[in-house]
């Protein structure tokens, strides 16, 4: 399709309007806040709006560890079981030494779960 001189005016053009593509919101976000934002920041810019409300005092609240913790065991656990994806999509055809790397990854999913299960993580309070 494009040879020669062409491939390479091809690659300019898409790299012209790949770099230009993102700079032109960019570009105009940066001239609407310059053109209707004020220049200096007051009492009404720096106001917390919510619902129209004023905000009460204190509205900061630290969440508990436990959100922490499943979040970071959904992502470990998540990420982890998508490496079987491809194992389940070729079973048929996995030869020994895969099946043996498969179980040992399996051993070491399960060795995860078995340690959080230990610690009590996974039990809400």
């Amino acid at each position: 399709m494009f040879t020669g001189t062409n491939a390479y005016l091809f690659l300019v053009v898409f790299l012209g309007v790949a770099v230009i593509f993102p700079l032109i919101p960019i570009g105009l976000a940066r001239l609407w806040a310059w053109t209707f934002s004020p220049p200096k920041p007051g009492f009404e810019k720096q106001a917390t709006y919510e619902c129209g409300l004023a905000a009460p005092e204190e509205n900061w609240r630290p969440l508990r560890p436990g959100y922490y913790r499943y979040a970071l065991l959904f992502l470990v656990f998540d990420v982890e079981v998508l490496f079987l994806l491809p194992a389940a999509a070729a079973v048929g055809q996995l030869p020994v030494g895969a099946w043996v790397a498969l179980l040992g990854f399996l051993a070491l999913l399960a060795e995860g779960l078995a340690w959080a299960w230990g610690k009590r993580i996974l039990t809400w309070k």
